[in-house]
This record gives structure tokens, sequence and C-alpha cells, in this order.
């Protein structure tokens, strides 16, 4: 069993978001101790660490809850799918912002260079927070969720085609 803090340090968070997720509803603690200590078991600490995986994927909090609470692959799946196409708004928006930078610099260049590549990626998911485990996490759910284009955003990476292949065969296991 843990406390606040103990479980707030096995997981590199802060107390308050421990708290924060207990107002929320999504982490309520096994039991508290006479003088308020709250407790956290081995449940506790399974459903933590898939409420930090769904966040790591950026999935709000309230949808969160909403798959906690039903426990359905197909609810998983929906609001998995609405985060990636919100995901996918984002990144248009960010292209568009990109290209209307590039007309005001009068450069068109910029436009043909490879703005993103492995690296960059790699550096943008760990400045996000995003751990090996967790990018490999976000690999596995693209792949499962669509890997057409999952292939098609490796490409773009500039991965050559046999990294690839490696890539989405243990995206797949």
């Amino acid at each position: 069993m843990l406390t606040v803090t103990q479980l707030a340090r096995k997981y590199h968070l802060s107390r308050t978001t421990i708290l924060y997720y207990e107002r929320e509803g999504l982490l309520l603690p096994h039991s508290r101790s006479q003088n308020g200590y709250r407790w956290y078991g081995d449940n506790e600490l399974k459903k933590l660490e898939t409420i930090l995986a769904y966040r790591s994927y950026g999935v709000p909090i309230r949808e969160i809850a909403s798959i906690l609470d039903r426990d359905e692959d197909i609810e998983q799946e929906r609001i998995l799918r609405n985060q990636f196409a919100s995901l996918e708004q984002e990144i248009q928006k960010l292209r568009q912002q990109q290209k209307a930078i590039v007309l005001l610099l009068e450069q068109p260049t910029l436009l043909e260079q490879q703005m993103v590549n492995k690296e960059r990626w790699t550096d943008i998911m760990k400045a996000a927070g995003f751990d090996e485990e967790a990018m490999k996490n976000w690999h596995k759910q693209f792949e499962k969720m669509e890997p057409e284009a999952h292939q098609e955003f490796l490409e773009s990476l500039s991965i050559d085609k046999e990294e690839i292949r490696q890539i989405r065969a243990w995206s797949r296991s």
C-alpha cells in the first residue's frame, strides 16, 4: 500500500495531480487510515497507469472517466478515434499556420524542406512528456486504428523502409 506522496513519487507526479484525479472520481484510495492518510493498493496503481496512458495520448479527463466507468472496448475505440481526429485537425491547423508564415516571409522553399524527421519527432514527443514506453504505446494504437496512415506517417519522417517494417512489426505484437 502506498500513500499519496509515495504514489506521486513512484509515477513522477505531483501530489496535486493525484488529488485532482481523486476529485474527478478517477482514482479513489483503497482506504483511509484513522489519521486521514489515503492508501492505494495494486488495483489503484493499475488504474493510475491506465489514466496516465490515456493522458499521454492527450485524452481529456472527462473522456477518461467515461472509459473507466464503462470498461468497454467500443467506448475506448470511439474515444481514441475522436482524439486521433482532434489531433489531426490540430496538425492541419498548424500546417496552415506554417504556410501563412512562409507566405509572409516570402520564402516558399521552407515548405519544401523536411520540416519534421524522426529525430525531431522523438524530441517533440519527449518534450511533451512521453517516455519510450508511451511512445511505443502511441505507435501500437496508431497501427491498430489506422495502419495505412501509420505507414504514411513513418514515411513522412524519412525513416528507411527496413526500420518502418520493424516499427510496424512490434506495433502489431
